[in-house]
């Protein structure tokens, strides 16, 4: 086998991992958050119920890859020309691929919760998908996510044809822009700090989305280079630290915040006993799995990456990159849950 072929197989092996967990994650999630019917009130589809947290996982790797992608040229820098544009040449298409297919899942994503929204109407038509999104937010956000990532795309073309002259800075600040409808959307019903928690949840999107994807690009184009890797490995994990921090810390802030300030629930009833509390739970868990990953990482195979030494770095940022498919199953329907116990 060639080295084009055990790098190809690589590649895919990654992508294979975080889909399949990050639908493994929704999955569970789903599970977790199933609530029985009520007698007399319309029922929402099993199939939309559960393809919508799917379509959002997939939305949400996409955009990942598409920012990481982006922020690749950044990583890599501008003053080895040589040896970063072969890397870039394949890290183009492929952006501009996952942005088209971040628009297309968003407009998925959009006709989905319409019919999660009329769950009395067997068929859909274009005035309804338009009343969703005139009357509902999530589906005005989905809308300009279609929109700004179809925007990306075309900004991907012209780096196709120009290279670097269509700065990375742009598209990574678009992409990043891009993430910033949705989260408001979701919970943050807590008034006395909705401006707080608008802000931590944007921050904690941001934070998540930049480490996932700065780390899959250079894990699926950087692993065969170790001069490059050499380069880029430590100005990453300057960013991933920040990212660490700030996901964490935005996250746990977000979680306790929603627990706590329902009037229905005491704090551990609320950590324990909901959905929500549950989902928290887990995706700490993942976080702290991460953080020792990426602390083996910075630690024990840097230092050795910086003198050029084969390490087994693949492998695993592989199974970092795995456990973050797993936690951002999690957090798609954790903006779903209920802070309710289940019945």
């Amino acid at each position: 086998m060639t080295q084009t072929e055990t790098t190809s197989r690589a590649r895919v092996a990654v992508l294979f991992c975080v889909v399949t967990a990050g639908i493994v994650g929704a999955l569970i999630g789903v599970a977790l958050t199933a609530t029985a019917p009520v007698p007399g009130v319309a029922q929402v589809s099993e199939v939309v119920s559960v393809s919508i947290p799917i379509v959002r996982v997939l939305l949400d790797i996409s955009a990942v890859a598409t920012i990481g992608l982006a922020l690749l040229s950044v990583l890599v820098g501008y003053d080895r020309p040589k040896l970063s544009e072969p890397i870039m040449r394949l890290a183009r298409p492929a952006s501009v691929a996952a942005a088209l297919v971040w628009a297309t899942t968003a407009l998925v994503a959009l006709i989905l919760q319409t019919a999660e929204y009329r769950p009395g109407s067997s068929t859909l038509s274009m005035s309804d998908v338009g009343s969703y999104i005139a009357d509902v937010g999530a589906g005005k956000a989905l809308l300009i996510v279609a929109v700004l990532a179809l925007l990306h795309a075309g900004l991907g073309i012209l780096a196709l044809k120009h290279g670097e002259k269509v700065p990375a800075e742009v598209r990574v600040g678009l992409g990043l822009f891009a993430l910033l409808p949705l989260p408001v959307t979701g919970h943050a019903s807590n008034w006395n700090y909705h401006d707080y928690t608008m802000i931590s949840m944007e921050l904690h999107v941001m934070s998540a989305v930049a480490w996932t994807g700065g780390l899959g690009a250079m894990t699926v184009l950087l692993i065969g280079n170790r001069t490059l890797l050499a380069h880029a490995l430590p100005r990453f994990s300057k960013l991933a630290t920040l990212c660490l921090i700030l996901g964490a810390a935005t996250g746990l802030f977000n979680g306790l915040i929603e627990i706590s300030l329902n009037p229905s629930l005491g704090f551990w009833e609320g950590v324990f006993t909901t959905p929500y509390g549950q989902l928290v739970l887990l995706k700490l868990l993942c976080t702290g799995v991460i953080a020792g990953l990426g602390a083996y990482t910075r630690w024990k195979l840097m230092p050795r990456i910086i003198r050029h030494n084969r390490t087994a770095l693949a492998a695993w940022a592989t199974l970092e990159l795995t456990v973050m498919g797993l936690a951002f199953g999690f957090a798609v329907v954790l903006t779903r849950a209920p802070v309710v116990p289940t019945t």
